[in-house]
């Protein structure tokens, strides 16, 4: 019998700490300047706490594989290159340069008809909206487009994005953020 009284005496002790309310400190913020911290950045693994589109968007599919890298390119600007796959044979391919534009980000294109577009992010993916501006039907080959393309993130490291090999219109592979 004294066992059981102290068995449950135990739980109740062991229970009650498990309702306990904060200490009244807010949680500790991170220490940016920790080794850990500075090199899981690096390595791409966690978000810097700023707002950049740094790093590589990609997704693969039945037909190819979708990819983005995105570097820094001057004080709240980032360029870009692009390529989106409709088979072996046919892709799309873009670049230029983005800026922060409200809750979303402002693509503008290089060369042609000024296409610029604005996409969205969420859930660390990018998403370009379902119908494009008449000035951007030049971008991509035939009937292909990239309305409605959705890039999930898949790093945050610049040295990732300029790594990144895309195939250039020749069949070339290069690496089109590396300059």
């Amino acid at each position: 019998m004294r066992r059981v009284r102290l068995l449950f005496l135990a739980a109740g002790v062991l229970l009650g700490g498990c309702d306990r309310g904060s200490s009244g400190q807010e949680e500790k913020t991170v220490d940016a300047r920790s080794p850990l911290e500075i090199a899981a950045r690096e390595r791409g693994v966690v978000q810097p706490e700023a707002e950049a589109l740094t790093g590589v968007f990609e997704r693969a599919h039945d037909l190819g594989r979708d990819a983005m890298c995105v570097v820094p390119d001057g004080a709240g600007r980032w360029r870009f290159a692009l390529t989106a796959a409709f088979g072996s044979r046919l892709a799309c391919r873009a670049h230029g340069t983005i800026a922060r534009d409200g809750d979303g980000w402002r693509l503008n294109f290089a060369g042609g008809d000024d296409c610029t577009l604005t996409l969205r992010e969420e859930d660390d993916e990018l998403r370009w909206p379902g119908r494009l501006p008449g000035e951007c039907e030049s971008l991509c080959p035939g009937r292909t487009t990239l309305a409605g393309l959705r890039l999930p993130r898949a790093s945050w490291s610049a040295a990732d994005a300029r790594g990144l090999r895309m195939r250039d219109a020749a069949g070339n592979i290069v690496q089109p953020c590396a300059d």
